[in-house]
């Protein structure tokens, strides 16, 4: 593994481990798309969950989707995956949410998965970047705000929010996307509720700050809390510089290395650091988050997600939602997310509860189903969502 700064060695070195293992070369399946995007299409049913993948088209974009549960249900369930995952990963939760009555959707972000990957550059990339209308210069970066430390005290940091390159692969971007599909898919006649993991806790409450009249509450699986964001990397002003030199030298010169080292056997053993519960890494899993990440233009997507130290966190939002009911579960063996951090949560207006699941690491919806789908389906009747 890629080692740098020693404070922050475990997570930078998990997301360059990550990708480097991950990626591979062209996939003939590619077909252009507004003649500056990659879209491969996806098989017509997902191995992990055996729903049909669906194409939800976005602003010229390809959207890949699962829908599972009685179509006719008034309690609808968005559900956003994590850091370089896809829809699959809800395999889980698609099938234990839809069986207790729920219609549930599960989504590939932009750049993720089955979904398009327009070049950052591109007319087609720059025109979806939900930065551009959001922030004037002198309003993307937030001052003093109180966050969180891993040892569950408090500081206060400057959080820069817009991505260092203007890449449309950005919270805001995909929180339009989360809007913007509930409205078109899933429809308006009744609230939605959004179920996220890592890092698509950002882009969830982002999309549920900013449009409370289409989302009714959010459940959070592991947090994800950006080791790798300015706001969180001690003594930024000397390292922030070194760091962007590694994520250039990645952009730049990264391909190579990582088409070497992609194989499924590599995958399996980077998996076994988030998953605390091995066991549930079968062949399946391996293959449905590896496949997407073969594809082109998913190397530069994942190369550019890794140049985003920048975007909101946690705190940050969750201080904004007071009248947004939020529940947190995450795994007592989670490498990344600390513990006590999570716990701080609970001081915040709108996050409810905090539960602390033993045993299991950074993804239990996928390690211990058993534990998650009661909290969420006990979550969905405490907000008003029963389908008894």
């Amino acid at each position: 593994k890629l080692r740098f700064i020693p404070h922050f060695k475990l997570a930078f070195s998990y997301r360059i481990t990550t990708l480097m293992k991950f990626l591979t070369p062209l996939s003939w399946l590619t077909l252009p798309l507004l003649s500056q995007s990659y879209f491969t299409p996806p098989p017509p049913t997902s191995p992990a969950t055996s729903l049909p993948n669906k194409l939800y088209e976005w602003r010229g974009q390809n959207i890949r989707y699962q829908a599972a549960g009685p179509s006719n249900s008034p309690n609808t369930v968005l559900l956003i995956h994590g850091l370089f995952v896809n829809s699959d990963h809800w395999r889980y939760t698609l099938s234990g949410l839809s069986e207790a009555g729920y219609r549930v959707y599960a989504i590939d972000l932009l750049g993720s998965g089955y979904s398009s990957k327009p070049p950052r550059d591109s007319p087609a990339a720059q025109s979806l970047c939900g930065e551009r209308a959001r922030f004037a210069s002198d309003t993307a970066i937030l001052k003093g705000i109180e966050l969180g430390t891993a040892a569950g005290g408090l500081r206060l940091a400057d959080v820069d929010l817009r991505h260092p390159l203007d890449s449309c692969y950005n919270f805001f971007t995909w929180s339009e996307q989360i809007s913007d599909f509930t409205r078109d898919v899933i429809g308006t006649a009744s609230r939605t509720t959004l179920v996220a993991n890592s890092i698509g806790t950002i882009s969830s409450l982002q999309a549920a700050s900013d449009n409370r009249s289409l989302f009714d509450g959010v459940f959070v699986v592991n947090p994800n809390f950006r080791e790798l964001h300015s706001a969180e990397i001690p003594f930024s002003t000397l390292s922030m510089p070194v760091l962007r030199v590694v994520q250039r030298l990645l952009r730049e010169r990264g391909q190579g290395l990582f088409d070497a080292l992609a194989t499924p056997e590599t995958v399996k053993e980077i998996l076994k650091e988030p998953y605390a519960v091995t066991e549930a890494i079968d062949d399946t899993l391996v293959s449905v988050l590896l496949d997407p990440l073969l594809t082109p233009g998913a190397s530069d997507v994942v190369f550019d997600t890794l140049s985003y130290s920048a975007g909101p966190l946690p705190e940050q939002q969750l201080q904004k939602m007071e009248d947004c009911p939020v529940w947190v579960c995450y795994g007592d063996k989670d490498p990344w997310t600390p513990s006590r951090r999570v716990e701080k949560l609970k001081d915040l207006k709108s996050v409810q509860r905090v539960i602390r699941l033993e045993g299991v690491g950074h993804c239990p919806h996928d390690e211990a189903p058993h534990l998650v789908n009661p909290l969420i389906l006990e979550f969905l009747k405490e907000i008003g969502r029963g389908t008894e």
